[in-house]
């Protein structure tokens, strides 16, 4: 009797323990790093097919004009494309323009390649700290409005943006605002199919810029016209092409608490501007940016000494920076909490000073990854900023962990790439405006030409690592001469100077007598 008794209990207190134990795990997951609903590790990539037997250059194939700019994608149904798993488009935004609302499914990585313009991100639950004041006043009061960070864009800045994130841009600059972007659309934050889609919160922006420049899906034609709906042709004209447009106008009114007719306005079904348009109301940077553009609106940029303009950015970005340092004070002790959800950063600079790798007479390495720049941990996207002189080279190598996909910056070059059996995939000239993939494994080499070579490489990997072949800290320097000498069938004095002949750490500069 004594033995049933205590069962009941025991298995009362077996609960309780496990109870506690799966609380203690959870917390400590968390403590460990990672945010609350994120798994311990990053998630596996989706494979591809990479059969790849020759590669091209690519140029844009698919361009959308806009009221106040262009929208260009390359075409995700190139192999190289489908290897990495990826999708490759351009923003051009013209000065005041503006690129509407939009969100997508697959993380996305863009680089700044020219001008400058603000940023806006919405992130679901966080609060709106930033304040603007707007130039219209209402019974001869000033408006203020209250929304969620602003950054801005320079030449040369990296912004990560999650699978999701409504964001926005504006170019508040003084010319084209130009931007290149990657979405790594078999990252596991895509939940749908490996094509790339983008959802507009506004506008009517034409179908293809919605889908990436892909022809409507047939399986979505058949439907419809299952359904009874009548197909339209790809206009404007045709639906609002934005998440708002396919809602009932009453719906949407109740929703908002509006009338119909203010509705049926969000729903953009006349507006013939496409997905980029010219802002008529003037933004205003909010707080400490107002002294400054007053002054940029008068005129009185240009006058003002060097030194101030540089102490009042930095000013503006004091905050930002001395989060920065408290997170990575926070990483080194290791506890997993240096960035909060709503104060992450999404955006990093590529300046010369901030070089991983400098050659005075070869060029620069800059690498953003998920070291100086957190958030990319959860997409697990990185990118490299290289600068090459005249006739320089980046050492030979191949990227153990990720595919790298190269956009021509500036300059031209000579890019090799080969792969598992030897052969040249590529072996060609670049210049400016074309992309080629690199596929993980594959050794490329890259050599400026008379002009130099400069390019943005987005690689699928949060910490990606390149193995390089030749150079200081090469396979070759860490290989004993003897085996060298019976790999190659050399002697043990031309084994040595395989060895030890560069000197340099990832770019050479240019030997006397080489040619292009």
């Amino acid at each position: 009797m004594a033995y049933s008794s205590s069962l009941p209990f025991s298995v009362c207190l077996l609960v309780l323990f496990h109870g506690c134990f799966a609380h203690i795990d959870l917390v400590t997951n968390h403590h460990q790093g990672q945010p609350w609903g994120q798994p311990q590790q990053p998630q596996p990539r989706r494979q591809s097919q990479c059969q790849i037997q020759n590669l091209n250059a690519l140029q844009p194939k698919h361009r959308f004009r806009s009221e106040a700019g262009e929208t260009e994608f390359w075409d995700q149904n190139e192999e190289q494309f489908q290897c990495a798993s990826v999708a490759f488009l351009r923003h051009k935004i013209q000065r005041k323009g503006l690129l509407l609302p939009s969100f997508t499914s697959a993380p996305m990585l863009f680089y700044v390649e020219q001008g400058e313009g603000i940023h806006g991100a919405v992130f679901p639950g966080c609060p709106e700290t930033y304040q603007s004041q707007s130039q219209q006043n209402i019974q001869d009061r000033p408006q203020r409005d209250q929304h969620q960070k602003l950054r801005r864009l320079k030449e040369g800045d990296v912004v990560a943006l999650p699978a999701g994130v409504a964001h926005w841009i504006f170019n508040n600059g003084r010319s084209q605002l130009v931007l290149v972007a990657l979405a790594d659309v078999g990252n596991d934050a895509n939940q749908l199919d490996e094509n790339f889609r983008k959802f507009f919160l506004a506008g009517n922006p034409q179908g293809g810029v919605v889908r990436g420049g892909q022809s409507r899906d047939r399986n979505q034609r058949q439907s419809r016209t299952q359904r009874g709906e009548r197909e339209e042709e790809e206009s404007q004209e045709s639906g609002g092409n934005n998440v708002l447009s396919g809602f009932r106008d009453n719906i949407l009114a109740q929703a908002f608490g509006i009338d119909t007719r203010l509705a049926r306005k969000l729903q953009n079904e006349r507006d013939n501007r496409g997905a980029i348009v010219r802002m008529e109301h003037e933004f205003v940077w909010p707080e400490k940016g107002q002294r400054r553009q007053g002054r940029e609106e008068e005129g009185e940029e240009e006058r003002e000494p060097k030194w101030q303009r540089r102490q009042e950015s930095q000013e503006e970005g004091s905050e930002e920076e001395e989060r920065e340092e408290r997170g990575r004070g926070s990483r080194r002790s290791g506890n997993g909490l240096e960035e909060t959800f709503c104060s992450m950063r999404l955006k990093h600079r590529t300046p010369a000073s901030s070089a991983d790798v400098f050659n005075p007479r070869g060029g620069r390495i800059t690498t953003v990854n998920s070291f100086n720049l957190p958030i990319l941990q959860y997409l697990q996207l990185s990118a490299e900023r290289g600068v090459l002189y005249n006739n320089a080279i980046y050492a030979p190598h191949w990227n153990m962990n990720a595919h790298s996909i190269v956009y021509i910056t500036r300059g031209n070059g000579r890019i090799q790439i080969v792969s598992e059996n030897g052969e040249a995939i590529f072996d060609e000239q670049v210049e400016r405006g074309q992309v080629i993939t690199v596929p993980q494994n594959h050794a490329v080499v890259k050599k400026a030409g008379r002009r130099g070579f400069e390019w943005i490489a987005f690689k699928t990997n949060a910490n990606a690592k390149i193995s390089q072949i030749a150079g200081r800290v090469s396979i070759m320097r860490g290989l004993p001469v003897d085996v060298l000498a019976n790999s190659f069938g050399i002697s043990r004095e031309e084994a040595m100077r395989l060895k030890h002949n560069r000197q340099e750490v990832s770019v050479f500069s240019p030997r006397q007598g080489s040619q292009q």
